[in-house]
């Protein structure tokens, strides 16, 4: 990273069950921001001033160096990679469930079929017979969307987890997270994203960034109606003409008219 400063002014708080968007244009800082929070920072980085995860400081402290209880789960764009190729999901998701719930094997077995039904699946044995590449991108986004709750981790960063997937898919995907939401048990969720239509079906917090800093902490209702910063206006100004040229002659999406 050599000696340029990276991020600054970057400060936020998220409690279990709360959703907040990580707004910004490409290059902000966004995907370096979560890098912090989950403990997997490129050589030679490092952060200055405080992190803490369920109480505890993890300031600079490798994924592999943190307890279980302050590990946080990442969901990445890019869901063919975090998926093991070679190892079927529904086996994958039991080896979690195994490690973090000390499950018998069929205990786990149904534990990961019941994650996968709840996740939106109608045919949850197959997928969990399927291996990664013979399911769609969008399928196994969801399935990395129960392996995180297997995990039983305190907090979750999606990182851009939607942006590869086509609208329609989107939508299925943006449905998982809102049940994960609805859990008696739900982690924080930190939702990074460019997208504001989508953030806005998600989110009650927005936070906007831009050049490596955080100019924006709202409720996302004032940052749709009442964004202050230029960076936010031009968010807001954005999505506006976006929706205004596909729903000229429909109802436009909610959140964002």
């Amino acid at each position: 990273m050599s000696r340029y400063q990276k991020l600054h002014g970057v400060s936020f708080t998220l409690h279990r069950g709360e959703c907040a968007c990580l707004l910004g244009e490409s290059g902000c800082g966004k995907s370096l921001t979560a890098s912090a929070i989950v403990g997997a920072l490129p050589a030679g980085a490092s952060v200055a001033g405080g992190l803490q995860i369920a109480g505890q400081s993890v300031l600079n402290c490798p994924v592999g160096q943190r307890s279980v209880s302050t590990r946080a789960a990442m969901i990445f764009q890019d869901s063919a990679s975090a998926l093991n190729p070679l190892v079927s999901t529904g086996k994958q998701l039991q080896m979690v469930l195994r490690a973090r719930q000390s499950l018998s094997r069929r205990a786990a077995q149904q534990a990961a079929a019941a994650l996968l039904e709840e996740m939106g699946f109608s045919d949850s044995m197959k997928v969990m017979n399927s291996y990664p590449a013979e399911l769609s991108g969008g399928q196994r986004q969801r399935v990395c969307i129960a392996l995180a709750i297997a995990s039983q981790s305190p907090l979750i960063v999606a990182d851009e987890p939607t942006s590869a997937l086509d609208v329609a898919t989107q939508q299925t995907v943006v449905a998982a997270f809102q049940r994960l939401l609805q859990r008696p048990d739900a982690p924080a969720l930190l939702f990074i994203t460019h997208d504001i239509v989508l953030a806005a079906q998600l989110c009650r917090q927005a936070l906007v960034m831009e050049q490596g800093c955080i100019v924006e902490n709202s409720s996302l209702k004032q940052l749709l109606t009442r964004p202050q910063h230029p960076a936010s206006q031009r968010l807001v100004t954005a999505a506006r003409h976006a929706e205004q040229s596909l729903t000229r002659h429909q109802r436009p999406l909610q959140g964002i008219a």
